[in-house]
């Protein structure tokens, strides 16, 4: 059996964790109602506070983890501060949880270009239009600025803001939780080995 074919009762034997969670998201993406790439990403402020949100995944391969938002939003300051940030995945239909933690890079240019050529064109002219995580005097105002970027790209291609990026969160930690009776939960984390490689240890629930 491969890592990609692990079951519930036998996930708990995977060498590495990224064929793990290829395998988990597959599962969660015939479950979950909706959004299966949801996750709540937790960064901090500058006291140390720390703030968390709903973000979708957006790739991930060996390297990381990697999710676009407007870096003058709260959370954009908050990890451009630190380059560190952690997320954790719950799919509820399947009763399972994964966390991730580690550094954070920008994508490249190229990589970032590519994404936002492929968000729908209302997606597009909303990375122009919302001024995130700041003040909003009214709904109008926002409908305003819609309208006037709108105007702006009728014909044509509409480019990538210069303040709208991507993430990528390279994990030092990753964890796998399901649920068992009486709280008795199996969990597994894989914890970046100084050759580049993985430890792997269970953990008391």
């Amino acid at each position: 059996m491969t890592d990609t074919e692990l079951t519930t009762g036998d996930f708990t034997e995977a060498a590495e964790p990224f064929q793990l969670f290829a395998s988990w998201l597959k599962d969660a993406t015939a479950s979950e109602p909706n959004d299966p790439t949801a996750l709540a990403l937790a960064t901090v402020d500058t006291d140390g506070l720390p703030d968390v949100r709903m973000v979708l995944l957006k790739g991930f391969d060996e390297h990381g983890f990697v999710f676009y938002t407007n870096f003058e939003s709260a959370k954009g300051r908050e990890i451009l501060a630190t380059m560190k940030a952690a997320m954790c995945f719950h799919w509820k239909s399947l009763r399972r949880q994964v966390r991730v933690r580690g550094p954070v890079e920008i994508v490249t240019d190229a990589e970032a270009d590519e994404y936002f050529a492929s968000r729908p064109r209302g997606s597009r002219i909303g990375a122009w239009a919302s001024k995130q995580s700041r003040p909003l005097e009214s709904r109008f105002a926002l409908e305003k600025a819609v309208a006037e970027y709108t105007a702006r790209h009728v014909i044509g291609e509409i480019p990538r803001p210069p303040h709208w990026s991507g993430f990528r969160i390279v994990p030092s930690q990753i964890e796998f939780w399901h649920d068992r009776p009486f709280r008795l939960h199996d969990r597994v984390v894989f914890s970046r080995a100084a050759d580049g490689g993985w430890d792997k240890d269970r953990l008391y629930p």
